[in-house]
């Protein structure tokens, strides 16, 4: 209790993430210590958190018996209102988990901490952009061909690509020809063996592409197509083609690094590498509930979509399911 910093941290990272459980009488070996006097303990852990962590955090405080000794249970429940901010001497600091440790957190993910606590999304948010400073013109032929229907202005605002007044939303100015957002790139690399370090030639190929969503799910599609291996099988009457990398799984992916990615972090971008014997897809952002995804089972996470504007547009063009069925399909 002396150096309440120590656990105030982990306060502040389990409001900002899932939750999570501190205990008090059980040293750093994880030998159970005891505590004496419990109910004064008690009322000086409430009055630290409640002076110390701004908002107010929702967490319970039990007792249980070990040993004949007493443990201290904190348990912190998973925010609603954050970021949870960690205050001393004047300043404010958001914590969050990585891994084991409480770490202070990235300007982009307190962003997402705060559009999190106003119970909005980064693609939803207004950008500077009216709907005339920028076109449309690959997204409505797009949805033109993928529905047969034209796409109407008012459309934009049902879609949620723009407010009443015409201002163009984040997955607005994603969806334009112009696309100004920096962050919005794709990095492809067609690699030279097995890893980056090739002692002859390092890339075989490489390109970059930026901007419009559909573009960007169409060119990097298109990198993996030229790079993707093609062998065949003599059959009786024709013959069966085999490619390292199936053509649906390849869009599924893309879709899913478009949709979920983080777009708050400056600097990132989707990365396809390609290397003699394997296609990595890599997205910034971590799993949006906080999770690590080392210790969630693949085919039991539930679909949360961190851009769902995004997705909604992708699923009207059928580009993608609503019902997050991905991982179970046999393909």
């Amino acid at each position: 209790m002396k150096k309440p910093k120590s656990w105030l941290k982990t306060v502040s990272a389990f409001s900002n993430g899932i939750g999570g459980i501190i205990l008090f009488g059980v040293n750093d070996d994880r030998e159970v210590v005891g505590i004496e006097n419990v109910q004064e303990y008690i009322e000086k852990i409430s009055e630290i958190i409640k002076r110390k962590i701004e908002p107010l955090v929702n967490f319970e405080i039990t007792v249980c018996t070990q040993n004949d000794k007493n443990i201290i249970k904190l348990i912190v429940k998973q925010g609603t209102n954050t970021p949870y901010y960690y205050v001393s001497d004047g300043n404010k600091i958001v914590f969050v988990r990585i891994g084991n440790e409480s770490v202070s957190a990235p300007s982009y993910i307190i962003n997402e901490l705060i559009l999190k606590g106003e119970k909005l999304t980064f693609d939803a948010n207004n950008s500077k952009y009216n709907f005339n400073d920028l076109s449309f013109t690959l997204f409505k032929a797009t949805y033109l061909q993928k529905t047969g229907k034209q796409l109407e202005d008012n459309d934009f605002i049902s879609f949620g690509l723009m407010d009443s007044s015409k201002k163009l939303t984040y997955a607005g100015v994603l969806f334009s020809d112009q696309c100004p957002l920096l962050q919005s790139r794709i990095f492809c690399t067609r690699w030279n063996g097995l890893d980056k370090t090739s002692i002859f030639e390092e890339a075989v190929d490489d390109k970059e592409y930026s901007g419009n969503l559909i573009a960007l799910l169409e060119n990097g599609f298109n990198f993996i197509k030229n790079h993707n291996t093609k062998a065949w099988k003599k059959l009786a009457r024709t013959r069966v083609e085999y490619y390292d990398y199936n053509e649906r799984v390849i869009t599924e992916i893309l879709v899913n690094a478009l949709i979920h990615r983080s777009y708050d972090i400056m600097g990132a971008e989707i990365h396809i590498d390609i290397y003699d014997d394997r296609l990595e897809i890599v997205s910034p952002g971590g799993m949006y509930d906080g999770i690590q995804i080392q210790k969630r089972n693949i085919l039991d996470i539930p679909s949360k979509r961190r851009n769902p504007v995004i997705a909604d547009v992708f699923q009207r063009l059928d580009y993608m399911e609503r019902r997050g069925s991905g991982f179970k399909k046999n393909i």
